[in-house]
């Protein structure tokens, strides 16, 4: 064993994939965190609600962007200098989100940190099968797949308690010690390979080119076509013919040039397909459900960000329950069995969310987050062994960019496509709901004369009364027709997973 083979597998390569686990956390948790807080930072930078969605929507865009590209980065910088140079670049951009003046200023800021930060999150995946082998990369495998279960699940407990206890800088600030730790850390203890400066004359520029267009297109269709309604909006129309066209071209230029920037051609290795397909996803499944479930407790229950943190714990509690289970059972049960058992378990969790009502609170969502937060591990680790395990290590670096921008890719999807459910869904239950409360409705006469008969000294005339009643009436249908709208979100989502888990059956058993 040479030298540097002997640093990787000592406790210098344990440490080192420790620091580089903080990072990816980290880079991971900046997605979440501004989520529960964007009217404290819209209040603070005087930005209007259309423009603050930008703060999180310009992160996952260059992101996004970035993620596929980190093999060919990794090759040009090594693993070292770009891990170290990504956390450093993080660090920095986070200081400035912090400082930023105004909302043109805090989108610029967001947008270079999830530039910066995104190698961090592929390079800790490829790292992990340089570090450890059998048992021990099992292990690393569920370390990675509990920070990734407990990134989001933390993100809006967390950003919503510095807000109510500090200021929403905060949010930006606490990246700075761990972030130049990690920095500093990793420069001095990784050494998995060497610096290709030449590879910088192999680069394929157009298909950089062509990758960001298709996919930072897409993902402002995604994020922002609910908004716009979709296309009748020509803007949005417009991105979705560049995402089409782009995308096309860039397919054909990866499986034609001969050093593409993203490796499509590991796409024919079965295992790896699959687990790219799981992969999404699990990303629609993760970022869908902390979405609508924040969501949920705010706009219907009407709870403070803070509360509404206390009440996701749960799910990120029990995904670390999981972790010694699924440690136990790795080393017996074929990790195919361990991945159908996690899709299967988190479908089953969203099913319990279909029975979601409008006074569901905290104690009401516990068991259904707990259900959601434990087989996350199952659903996550499996896919990484399976889908990269089946890999050549040569091809690892360009594949597992590919890999991760999946699952981003997910999250962006169960988003857009949650926010289009609540959307039709709500008025289609309304609609249903109104139909029925008409003048031929007796129970509802009685209802709204004693509604009226309450609210008349407060309105001062029995005309303001009545108004007051129906209103009062509407936002009752309303909040019914929204509450529908969860559940049937919720439903789509255990479809899909339950669509996918067959597919589990068709890969192969990968050696540990």
């Amino acid at each position: 064993m040479t030298d540097r083979a002997a640093r990787t597998r000592s406790w210098q390569g344990v440490l080192a994939f420790s620091l580089m686990c903080v990072g990816y956390f980290t880079s991971l948790l900046d997605i979440q965190i501004v989520s529960s807080s964007l009217a404290n930072i819209g209040g603070g930078l005087s930005a209007g609600k259309d423009d603050i969605g930008w703060v999180q929507t310009s992160y996952l865009i260059a992101e996004i962007i970035v993620v596929p590209m980190s093999g060919w980065l990794t090759r040009v910088c090594s693993t070292r200098w770009l891990f170290a140079g990504s956390a450093l670049g993080f660090t920095l951009a986070s200081l400035m989100c912090g400082i930023a003046w105004n909302i043109e200023s805090m989108v610029a800021f967001r947008a270079l940190q999830g530039l910066l930060g995104a190698s961090m999150i592929p390079t800790v995946y490829t790292s992990a099968f340089y570090y450890f082998e059998g048992q021990r990369r099992l292990i690393a495998m569920a370390v990675i797949g509990v920070l990734a279960s407990l990134a989001p699940a933390l993100g809006p407990v967390i950003g919503g308690w510095i807000t109510d206890t500090l200021d929403w800088r905060w949010l930006f600030y606490i990246n700075l010690v761990p972030g130049f730790l990690v920095a500093a850390g990793v420069a001095w203890l990784v050494d998995l390979d060497d610096p290709d400066p030449g590879e910088l004359a192999k680069g394929d520029y157009l298909g950089i080119v062509l990758l960001a267009l298709s996919l930072g297109t897409l993902e402002y269709v995604l994020e922002d076509g609910a908004r716009w309604n979709w296309f009748n909006d020509a803007t949005i129309r417009e991105c979705a013919i560049i995402t089409l066209i782009s995308s096309l071209l860039f397919i054909l230029r990866s499986l034609t040039y001969a050093h593409p920037v993203v490796d499509l051609r590991a796409l024919g290795n079965r295992n790896f397909a699959i687990g790219c397909i799981v992969s999404l996803v699990t990303g629609v499944g993760v970022f869908s459900t902390i979405y609508l479930t924040p969501l949920f407790l705010e706009y219907v229950r009407g709870m403070p960000a803070w509360q509404t943190g206390v009440a996701m714990i749960s799910t990120g509690v029990a995904s670390l329950a999981g972790v010694p289970f699924y440690i136990a059972l790795v080393r017996r049960v074929d990790l195919r069995w361990l991945l159908v058992a996690g899709l299967a378990g988190f479908g089953l969790a969203t099913w319990l969310f279909s029975f979601i009502t409008h006074d569901w609170g905290g104690a009401q969502l516990l068991l259904p987050q707990v259900f959601r937060g434990f087989p996350q591990i199952f659903a996550v680790a499996p896919c990484v062994t399976l889908g990269l395990g089946s890999l050549a290590p040569e091809r690892l670096k360009y594949a597992s960019g590919l890999f991760n921008m999946m699952r981003n890719l997910g999250g962006a999807i169960g988003i857009a496509a949650s926010s289009a459910i609540l959307n039709d869904q709500t008025n289609h239950h309304f609609l249903y709901i109104a139909s029925r409360l008409t003048t031929a409705n007796g129970p509802l006469r009685d209802t709204i004369n004693a509604m009226s008969q309450r609210l008349e000294p407060g309105f001062g005339s029995a005309q303001a009364g009545h108004a007051a009643a129906i209103h009062e009436i509407f936002n009752i249908a309303y909040r019914e027709a929204y509450t529908m709208a969860f559940a049937d979100a919720f439903r789509t989502i255990m479809i899909v997973f339950l669509l996918t888990t067959p597919l589990i059956l068709f890969m192969t058993k990968v050696r540990s």
